[in-house]
């Protein structure tokens, strides 16, 4: 069996920068702002709104561990509290009422602990009316971003945009039923993870994120002066 060539990017900054590229006919948008996932989806999104001179925040989602296999996502939630759960995996493994309330508690912990060091305890821009583009630097499972779309709904945006580097061709169908426009740079068959797309994926860490809103934030400033 023929393996799919793979065509990696660079980094995270060079995957922003190529969806950048295509989102250009956003740049400058009035009422448009990119809200990217942490951790590695502030990088993409940071280059994201250098480009096109949008605002840059963050929408927190965690993914749902399923117990004995962390790695494993039974489900992911967001910092509204909607979710996304895995039926499938919840069923395979088992997994009681108890053990998902226990998993979804300890996640909300983290995402408190992170929009309070991303956003200093700031809620959501108001989203109403707006054009968001949503952003992270690929899909696997797709709980995290289908979480984070969920989240969006009641926030009545005027138009949601989903943007990624790269994501399991099997995504592409269902986004476009989620959202006004999709754009994935990548869609293969063969799809082992988010990394084997990147020659350079290094852990984000918390400073990083940080650095990367506060410098969207003070170009953006410096542009409009």
């Amino acid at each position: 069996m023929k393996m799919e060539r793979v065509y990696p990017f660079r980094d995270r900054h060079d995957a922003g920068r190529r969806l950048a590229q295509r989102l250009n006919p956003y740049k400058e948008a009035k009422d448009a702002l990119v809200l990217a996932l942490p951790r590695g989806g502030v990088v993409v999104g940071y280059e994201i709104s250098l480009a096109l001179r949008l605002p840059l925040d963050v929408l927190v989602v965690r993914k749902l561990g399923a117990p004995w296999n962390p790695e494993l996502a039974m489900g992911a939630l967001a910092e509204t509290g909607n979710r996304h759960l895995n039926r499938d995996v919840i069923q395979s493994y088992n997994v009681s009422r108890e053990e998902l309330e226990a998993e979804v508690q300890r996640q909300q912990q983290e995402i408190d602990r992170r929009i309070d060091k991303y956003r200093q305890g700031r809620p959501l821009p108001p989203l109403n009316g707006r054009t968001v583009i949503l952003v992270d630097d690929g899909i696997a499972t797709g709980a995290t971003f289908y979480a984070a779309l969920a989240a969006l709904l009641p926030m009545e945006p005027a138009r949601r945009v989903a943007a990624v580097p790269v994501a399991p061709s099997r995504v592409l169908g269902d986004l476009k039923q989620m959202v006004d426009e999709v754009l994935i740079l990548q869609t293969p068959e063969w799809f082992l993870g988010i990394s084997q797309f990147y020659e350079a994926f290094p852990q984000v860490e918390d400073e990083e994120v940080i650095a990367c809103l506060e410098k969207a934030r003070a170009s953006l400033s410096s542009a409009l002066q």
